[in-house]
């Protein structure tokens, strides 16, 4: 079997076998060897019986979420290739030849377009067509170096085995999401073609929420995306606060009518603890997503670790450690120079502020130091060692022995 066609379904009696009669039309005009499977996740509306009347199969999916119905679809598929849409009445399965052209030509995943292809009046909300959409989809572009103008269009195909591979992991509809940035991640071969949307026949509200799918949406590509959740606003955050210490640190700056000083010190010191808080973050993130194959493996993360040894991080820490102590030191010694009377602040504040995030960094590489260790020996583990198996006793022993003979 070449092709199935994937219908995830709650609740769907209005439109399910208008959806099922277009895809079983489709493959008979195409001559396509393939099945129309509706993956039901609890419908009480008796939608499964209208889509095995249509002529599709139906599975029920017992865990409840879209992303839960779309997997135990795809694992009960028969066909090599998989195109998944909505039940809705929404998409058009009666022209899905571009996508198997795609799929037939190499493609991993073939997304829909459709705002290339056309969005009916009334298809899509204003907030979703001119905001949600094309802002998630911008930053999916941006995190994940992908060339998909519609992230979340519901009508894409792919190949059963490649999808597979990539173990996904949610349950909901951030499903879609991930598909798209596993496959990305994955260098998988992903192309685009033009597809339409319809205003869907169903009289009930759909099932998808604005606001809360669309910041579990959000949510997923920042998860997803260590290096922009973490480290480079972390490494932004890093950058600015040395050079604004570094300008403050001899004397106040002074810009036009406005001086920057003691005060401006302390921003510029909070600035490079969070800021290399949140890069260590993101290297802790890479190595255990890594790890447990949430992620790639990022092979500069694996270079910067193979060279960044528990030993080394030690030595950076304590040097970096010294050199706060001596900042405090001196501290000490011009506070014992005034008698250990009141200090001017504007003169000793400009190495006490300096000395003490030297020591808060020293002790965070330290600390991350061993935590990068702990996590590399999870990483590095030794296979599992399978247990020799137990041998039956009619093959240790040879000769019968009497039922009451004990047992050695």
């Amino acid at each position: 079997m070449e092709l199935t066609v994937v219908m995830p379904c709650l609740n769907e009696a209005e439109t399910v076998a208008t959806c099922v009669r277009k895809a079983i039309g489709f493959l008979e005009t195409s001559g396509i060897s393939g099945e129309v499977l509706v993956a039901d996740n609890g419908s009480t509306d008796g939608s499964q019986a209208l889509a095995t009347e249509a002529g599709a199969r139906v599975v029920p999916i017992s865990d409840k979420g879209y992303g839960n119905a779309l997997m135990g679809g795809i694992v009960a598929a028969r066909g090599k290739y998989i195109i998944m849409g909505d039940a809705d009445d929404s998409y058009d399965f009666t022209n899905l030849m571009p996508f198997v052209d795609e799929l037939r030509k190499g493609a991993d995943l073939v997304m829909g377009n459709r705002f290339a292809g056309g969005i009916a009046p009334g298809a899509m909300p204003p907030l979703h067509k001119y905001l949600g959409n094309p802002v998630l989809s911008f930053i999916g572009r941006l995190f994940f170096h992908s060339k998909i103008g519609d992230f979340h269009c519901g009508l894409r195909g792919f190949n059963r085995d490649s999808v597979m591979a990539l173990n996904l992991q949610a349950t909901g509809m951030e499903f879609a999401s991930e598909l798209v940035v596993k496959a990305a991640l994955y260098g998988q071969h992903v192309t685009e073609v033009p597809t339409t949307l319809a205003k869907d026949g169903r009289s009930r509200p759909p099932h998808l929420h604005t606001w809360r799918d669309g910041w579990r949406h959000l949510r997923f590509l920042l998860l997803f995306s260590p290096r922009w959740l973490f480290f480079v606003p972390g490494l932004a955050l890093l950058i600015a606060g040395l050079i604004v210490g570094a300008v403050v640190i001899p004397h106040p700056f002074k810009w036009g009518s406005i001086t920057f000083d003691v005060d401006t010190l302390v921003a510029a010191s909070a600035a490079v603890v969070i800021g290399f808080q949140s890069v260590l973050f993101s290297l802790f993130t890479q190595v255990y997503a890594g790890s447990e194959g949430f992620l790639p493996k990022e092979p500069r993360i694996t270079r910067l670790l193979e060279k960044l040894s528990l030993e080394r991080g030690l030595i950076l820490g304590a040097l970096i450690g010294l050199a706060g102590l001596a900042g405090l030191i001196f501290s000490v010694l011009y506070w014992h120079g005034q008698g250990f009377h009141k200090l001017n602040y504007e003169h000793s504040l400009r190495l006490m502020i300096p000395s003490v995030t030297a020591l808060m960094v020293s002790c965070q590489v330290i600390l991350g130091t061993f935590f990068l260790s702990i996590l590399g020996i999870k990483h590095t583990r030794h296979p599992v060692t399978v247990p020799a198996p137990s041998v039956p006793d009619a093959v240790v022993n040879h000769v019968e022995q009497p039922a009451a003979a004990p047992r050695l």
